[in-house]
């Protein structure tokens, strides 16, 4: 559902990426707009470089809204749309991006990740002990 209100301007468009996540365009700017019940789906790293206006997180579209497609691929929640050709080229420019202009998410990122790695590699205890 489109919003009614943008931080960057008058909305052109608006995609749907999940519930609660819109990409939205304006004849100026634009980036992804997250409703408040949504942001919990994302880390905290990828929070902190949001800003709220309207009672929504905000990432501008020149590198922030990188992070959030960045989450929602990890998560499986969202794919890369059909109209993009090549799907790995895709990814990794998002992941370039993310890399130059927030590195420290990409850090936490990277933390994260690791260690979700190592606890699933845990054995676990047989059953009944």
């Amino acid at each position: 559902m489109q919003p009614d209100f943008s931080p960057w301007g008058e909305i052109d468009w608006c995609e749907t990426l999940i519930p609660g996540m819109e990409m939205v365009a304006t004849p100026s700017h634009g980036g992804i707009m997250v409703s408040r019940e949504a942001s919990i789906l994302l880390s905290p790293a990828a929070r902190k470089c949001g800003f709220w206006a309207g009672g929504d997180l905000c990432f501008e579209e020149d590198a922030d809204e990188n992070i959030v497609l960045r989450e929602l691929l990890d998560q499986k929640l969202w794919r890369t749309p059909d109209r993009v050709q090549d799907h790995a080229a895709f990814e990794a420019d998002i992941n370039r991006n993310i890399q130059t202009c927030r590195p420290d998410y990409w850090s936490a990122r990277t933390a994260r990740l690791q260690k979700e790695a190592k606890s699933s590699q845990r054995p676990h205890p047989a059953p009944g002990r």
